[in-house]
């Protein structure tokens, strides 16, 4: 660890070496937040690369998936064949020297390379380790492969998710992936914190499953202490009303109500002021209970309104409202962009940093590297003379990047802080 000291506006991880083992989406995305605020992220792939490069088209580059760019910016890029003894050499070298390692292996596969957990205790105690799985690696299921819609079939979280009288549906985005990597940045920050205390390293868990059965809210505490499993309601509310999409005269609308008083607004603006009154829709358990005949009012009135016109109207008057956008219409959007949400540099275009921290902000300074750009140099920073590096490449324990995906952009100038 560098003893250096910080400047006030550094990012909030500089000094801080992240080793990445992981492919595929959480692990990744994990790393990836960690480097947007200044972590050295070196990601590690094995000779045929993270799966995910081939998951296209559309694709970035040769044979690099925009799937792949989405997840893996602002890290350096060695390519190493764990299962050698020599590539297991290697690696030991490079936890030497961090902080944090985050994989995503299936249960055991690191103590059959020889780094179980009781080794990596004991050889790297300051070492924070942070293993992502589908199922955890106890249990009835520990050790069962998952990916994220098995997560969220598993968890219940796709019984709930689509219309009342259709088949569940994986919600779409990979929203059990994605959060799984967000919980492991966060317990890696937990753990980190609980270091500057200790001295000591620890193993971060996270799996799939726990995450979408975290996610079950509103629904779990509904079951739990009431009874009461959870339902489709398509896009609406299970205990708000009105809370749902409406077909406005040119798309459609979200409206969604959390009081009587932003009701009573919204009957006002679509000119049925008295529906507020009507004892059937006075509170929002009447609603709830009366929610389709209050949309046979609701529906008619708001079809009268072009959708960007009436969600300014609701929202100028403190009722949450907004066309329901698509994912290009987001993107392109003036508030979003407004946001850093879109960044753009060389030739990499990405999402922003959703993090935005005022004193230390994050930022989007190497687009994904090409697998293997960067073999040579780590390498050689881990004091590996010529000979050894060239030893390590003929023999197929190490790849640097071939020419064509050389070609591919890999270092762009620093792009708009997140």
């Amino acid at each position: 660890m560098s003893t250096e000291t910080y400047a006030a506006d550094a990012p909030a991880l500089r000094g801080i070496k992240v080793v990445d083992l992981s492919r595929v989406l959480a692990g990744p995305l994990c790393a990836q937040m960690l480097a947007d605020h200044g972590a050295e992220v070196i990601k590690v792939e094995p000779p045929l690369g993270d799966e995910t490069r081939t998951w296209g088209p559309p694709f970035a580059g040769p044979d690099t998936s925009t799937y792949f760019t989405g997840i893996n910016r602002n890290k350096a890029n060695v390519c190493l064949d764990l299962r050698t003894e020599a590539g297991q050499a290697v690696l030991r070298d490079l936890l030497a020297e961090a902080d944090v390692v985050v994989e995503n292996f299936k249960a055991g596969t690191l103590a059959r390379w020889g780094f179980d957990d009781e080794v990596v205790r004991t050889t790297w105690p300051r070492l924070i380790l942070c293993r992502i799985t589908g199922f955890g690696t106890d249990g009835p299921m520990g050790g069962m492969p998952g990916y994220d819609a098995v997560a969220q079939a598993y968890s219940g979280l796709m019984s709930v998710n689509g219309e009342p009288d259709g088949e569940p549906l994986r919600v779409g985005v990979p929203i059990a992936d994605m959060v799984t990597g967000i919980y492991a940045c966060t317990g890696v920050l937990l753990a980190l914190q609980a270091r500057h205390r200790t001295g000591e390293g620890q193993i971060v868990d996270c799996n799939l499953v726990n995450t979408a059965v975290s996610l079950l809210h509103p629904h779990s505490p509904s079951y739990l202490m009431g009874g009461v499993d959870g339902a489709r309601t398509g896009s609406a509310h299970p205990t708000i009303a009105p809370y749902n999409s409406f077909a406005a005269a040119d798309g459609l609308v979200f409206i969604g109500c959390g009081n009587d008083k932003q009701f009573r607004t919204l009957a006002e603006v679509l000119d049925i002021a008295g529906l507020a009154d009507d004892p059937r829709f006075a509170s929002n358990a009447a609603r709830l209970a009366n929610r389709a005949t209050m949309e046979e009012h609701l529906r008619p009135a708001i079809a009268t309104w072009k959708r960007a016109e009436l969600s300014r109207e609701l929202l100028a008057r403190g009722v949450p409202a907004t066309p329901i956008h698509t994912v290009g219409e987001a993107l392109e959007d003036a508030h979003v962009r407004s946001q850093q949400m879109v960044v753009s540099s060389g030739g990499y275009v990405g999402t922003g940093i959703p993090i935005k921290l005022r004193g230390t902000p994050g930022t989007v300074r190497t687009a994904p590297r090409p697998r293997g750009a960067d073999t040579e140099a780590v390498l050689a920073a881990l004091g590996y003379d010529a000979d050894r590096v060239n030893r390590l490449l003929s023999d197929g324990t190490a790849h640097a990047a071939d020419e064509t995906e050389r070609a591919l952009p890999t270092s762009p100038p620093p792009a708009e802080n997140g």
